[in-house]
């Protein structure tokens, strides 16, 4: 019997918050930003980078999906949203996993 795997994208991001004043204000940036992900795309976000810095943050996204197409377009969908907010999405790479593939 074969069992589909899906596929898991993973984002990784680094984000600038060029009108951001103190770290404060950079998680709750974070904070709606994580919030958005997770509820809109069913992603987890975690924070992985220049956690000492007011106006730059590295975030990793995951995402999973049955088909590969669409895990694209989850991924595309998800770029987008960030790079429409009020910080400027620096750079953004991708990589997708195949389960059992390794």
């Amino acid at each position: 019997m074969s069992v589909e795997t899906g596929f898991v994208g993973i984002l990784c991001v680094e984000l600038h918050f060029p009108e951001n004043g103190s770290l404060k204000g950079k998680r709750k940036y974070l904070k709606s930003t994580g919030a958005h992900l997770r509820e809109r795309f069913g992603a987890s976000v975690a924070e992985v980078d220049h956690h000492e810095l007011w106006q730059r943050a590295g975030l990793t996204v995951a995402c999973s999906s049955r088909g590969h197409r669409e895990l694209q377009e989850l991924l595309d969908a998800v770029e987008r949203y960030l790079g429409s907010q009020d910080f400027v999405l620096l750079r953004a790479e991708r990589e997708v996993i195949v389960p059992g593939e390794l």
